[in-house]
């Protein structure tokens, strides 16, 4: 086991990798930048660096700057978490070449998952079922594009190759608007991901996005460990999510969690990972894969008893995965709430001083933040405070958790979506399992 890890990020998902840190012996390192010398695991960590500015270009998004705080607190590892610089190959390469373990895939793997084109040849060739697409980005010969789209079938939704977080898409619903949707989408792509490849999908009117989390080890060894739901969304951002999904049987979830894995060893993939796909009449579509630890990883533990964190850890060490296959057993289930900073009417970023917190408690409830009293959520990143998760033994006794929880959970000084929270887990549509990824949006357009 590593010796020192630098975890180079910051919030709950620090302070997570921190706890397993601590509990696997190992010292930790928490860099930050000059807004946030107040963060709990700033506060716990064994050493501390500020590594910038307030702004993520110039601290979190800073390489020269987190490879040198490493170097001068002589780490072994660094640990990405999620988000920042958690997927990107450049980064991951220099973690390497400078004699770092980076806790992570290969810079080779990040490089062809991260490129949406190259992700879905790849995994056709893995025999991953995928979404009729182009299989080269579009160019500017409008007949191709009109006959092409013509042969995948309106609706087509249009997609940044390079793309993420929900930018860079466009839904084309008929020919008519097809040539100017092209243009302002690769003009989209360009500029917030400084790259104009697009490319044309079949676009499915009501599908459920599951996914499926799969670890593996140097030594070619593999597992999953089941799907999670998270199709209550908002602009493709997720909201709440669950594990295991409902109406998935235990069979079809072997047949495609082993799809994955197998797919995983192929690839030379080390680490956690995670296969996102729309369901949708009762297929399976691949549409990316995210190599990092996912935000919604604590549903996973609760149900399958797995610290993920801690074996993300030992594959990233280099010791051979000790759980095997068969040893995985999914029991009960868990429901995740992302606790955001923002109004819930209008979702405004609300940054400012917590004058008071109480985080919910009790059998099965599970409260992973980095908030305390006194704590100021500044302006400049993500608005996620803290997660909540809720297990149980059933699905509809660990939603009823689920609201007791939200309404025993007091965040004041600043607005918080918790108030939304509530009425999604109370929703007739979601309790009875009938909601997609498009539901949320819907909802709050009729709401407003």
């Amino acid at each position: 086991m590593f010796s020192k890890i630098l975890i180079a990020n910051r919030g709950e998902i620090a302070l997570r990798i921190l706890r397993a840190c601590r509990d696997l012996g190992v010292k930790t390192v928490a860099v930050h930048s000059e807004a946030d010398r107040e963060l709990m695991h700033v506060k716990l960590a064994d050493e501390s660096i500020c590594i910038g500015p307030s702004a993520p270009q110039d601290s979190y998004l800073n390489i020269p700057a987190i490879v040198a705080a490493a170097e001068v607190v002589d780490a072994v590892a660094i640990h990405p978490g999620y988000g920042f610089l958690s997927e990107n190959a450049e980064f991951a390469e220099k973690v390497l070449k400078s004699g770092f373990v980076f806790i992570g895939p290969p810079p080779e793997v990040i490089k062809i998952m991260g490129d949406k084109l190259s992700a879905i040849a790849r995994m056709r060739k893995e025999g991953i079922p995928c979404l009729p697409s182009s299989d080269k980005p579009l160019g500017l010969n409008h007949d191709e594009s009109r006959e092409l789209a013509k042969s995948i079938g309106y609706p087509i939704i249009l997609k940044a190759a390079g793309g993420g977080g929900g930018r860079g898409m466009r839904v084309v619903q008929t020919e008519a608007s097809l040539k100017s949707s092209v243009s302002l989408t690769q003009q989209e792509a360009a500029g917030a991901f400084n790259d104009d490849r697009i490319y044309m999908e079949k676009f499915l009117q009501n599908p459920r996005h599951i996914e499926f989390q799969i670890l593996t080890d140097t030594h070619g060894n593999g597992i999953h460990l089941g799907e999670r739901d998270c199709s209550l969304q908002r602009r493709h951002q997720k909201v709440i999510e669950e594990c295991p999904a409902s109406d998935i049987s235990s069979k079809v979830r072997e047949k495609i969690g082993n799809m994955c894995v197998n797919a995983a060893i192929n690839m030379g993939y080390i680490g956690l990972g995670t296969f996102e796909f729309l369901y949708e009449g009762g297929k399976f579509f691949f549409i990316e894969m995210n190599t990092r630890v996912q935000v919604e990883h604590p549903v996973t533990e609760l149900v399958t008893g797995i610290d993920l964190i801690k074996e993300q850890l030992k594959v990233a060490a280099g010791e051979k995965l000790t759980i095997k296959q068969k040893d995985v057993f999914f029991k009960g289930h868990a429901v995740e709430c992302r606790i955001n900073a923002e109004d819930s009417k209008t979702f405004r970023p609300s940054p400012g001083k917590i004058t008071q917190y109480h985080a919910a408690a009790g059998p099965g409830i599970r409260v992973d933040s980095h908030i305390y009293n006194g704590y100021n959520v500044p302006p400049y990143y993500d608005s996620l405070i803290g997660k909540l998760i809720c297990y149980a033994e059933t699905r509809s006794e660990a939603i009823r958790r689920t609201e007791n929880a939200l309404a025993e959970f007091v965040v004041e000084g600043i607005q918080t979506n918790i108030n939304m929270l509530s009425d999604l887990v109370g929703d007739a549509n979601f309790v009875s399992g009938k909601h997609d990824i498009n539901y949320l949006e819907s909802k709050i357009k009729k709401i407003n």
